[in-house]
């Protein structure tokens, strides 16, 4: 579903140049959930915009479902992005002129389905995040959970066979935020794949494989059934 090839990212040039990401490589399958761990400033958070389309990676490639996203032009990849990738924000991204449902609803009818039939779909991923009263409700009258169960409904909502995550349970209460990662194992054990950017083992615990990066490298990566002494931090690789 999702394949990163040697995969680099460079910010600035000279004595300012920052290597975000250096040669990354990852494979991720269809029914697979895995967890990506790694220090502040690893560059875990620009492995999944490059994932997901939001970047343009300085060398290497992005494959999803065996396309090279390079090679599609901007309409092409932003419907790529809307059709078959979810990605939740750390910020939410909510519109704040849109109500919850609006906000859940809209790529789905940017995507040609109708309106009605987007608000159903948007109510569903609502009730699946116990929001159904909020539906109405603009971002500024959510709290920060609600905002981000919002912005994980709107990455769930239609066909979504990549779901990216970055912190999907930062805002949200430990009873929540179990709920929530329940919901994104169940839609990979559906057939979707999913990258989730954790700082929490007891979250990678839900992962089918855990990835660890520092300093834009993979430095290792194991299945969750063989991780715990990694995750408490006896190599020395997770933080």
């Amino acid at each position: 579903m999702l394949e990163l090839r040697a995969l680099t990212r460079t910010h600035g040039s000279g004595i300012a140049e920052v290597h975000a990401l250096r040669g990354i490589h990852l494979t991720v399958c269809a029914g697979e959930l895995v967890a990506v761990m790694g220090p502040s400033g690893s560059g875990k958070s620009t492995l999944l915009t490059l994932a997901g389309g939001l970047d343009t990676a300085t060398s290497g490639q992005v494959l999803i479902e065996g396309r090279d996203i390079a090679g599609l032009g901007p309409k092409a990849t932003a419907a790529l992005r809307r059709r078959r990738i979810g990605y939740v924000f750390q910020d939410y991204n909510l519109i704040p002129a849109l109500t919850a449902v609006e906000n859940i609803s809209l790529p789905r009818e940017l995507d040609g389905v109708s309106v009605r039939k987007a608000r159903k779909e948007a109510l569903a991923a609502l009730a699946e995040m116990r929001l159904e009263k909020i539906a109405e409700r603009f971002p500024d009258e959510m709290s920060g959970g609600q905002q981000q169960r919002v912005a994980i409904a709107r990455a769930l909502v239609g066909d979504r066979r990549l779901v990216l995550a970055d912190e999907p349970t930062g805002a949200l209460d430990s009873e929540t935020g179990e709920a929530v990662l329940a919901l994104l194992r169940t839609r990979c054990d559906q057939g979707a794949a999913g990258v989730m950017v954790t700082h929490e083992p007891r979250h990678a615990a839900w992962a089918d494989r855990v990835v660890f990066v520092r300093d834009g490298s993979i430095v290792d990566q194991t299945l969750t059934t063989q991780a715990d002494s990694l995750l408490s931090g006896e190599t020395g690789i997770a933080q």
